[in-house]
């Protein structure tokens, strides 16, 4: 067997061990939790804007009223619709829009109005799967659109100024 057979084949195995090593920290770094404030959970009350139940983590958008009156824009981001699905109580018709819910939160550490979605109740008592302490993943990346948190364009039909309803 030729030299140059036996260099070609060692540089790419070389190569190979370097893809495989390599994978599943881009893979970790994806499902990093680092945005979302572990430490903290939130318990939010307000109304379903928008539920956008799509690959590849699930969007909830929820208006949450102020002491002052006004209202602010919560972006919450879920699982994968695959893994939602799984647990029985989710599903793409879930939630309607200016239902009335309460959500817990795992916010960003950054103090945007934004976090990681944990269990949703419905005004009647009914839970959404979810875990507790807020347990879909984070998004990815740094900030998006209108200060929306990375990983999502800021809310449905377009960025807005901070707390203003959605139309």
């Amino acid at each position: 067997m030729s030299q140059f057979w036996i260099n070609r084949g060692l540089a790419a195995l070389l190569c190979a061990g370097v893809v495989t090593a390599t994978l599943p920290q881009l893979a970790q770094a994806h499902h990093s939790f680092s945005q979302f404030d572990r430490t903290r959970q939130l318990v939010l009350k307000g109304t379903v804007y928008k539920l956008q139940w799509e690959n590849p983590h699930v969007w909830l958008w929820v208006n949450v009223p102020q002491p002052d009156g006004s209202v602010k824009i919560w972006g919450l981001e879920g699982a994968a619709p695959g893994e939602m699905s799984r647990g029985g109580t989710w599903n793409k018709h879930s939630l309607t829009p200016g239902e009335k819910i309460t959500v817990q939160v795992a916010p960003l550490k950054d103090g945007r109005t934004g976090g990681s979605m944990g269990q949703v109740t419905l005004a009647d008592g009914t839970v959404l799967g979810g875990r507790r302490d807020g347990g879909g993943p984070p998004p990815t990346g740094g900030g998006g659109p209108g200060g929306a948190p990375a990983g999502f364009g800021g809310p449905p039909g377009g960025a807005r100024p901070s707390g203003a309803p959605p139309s």
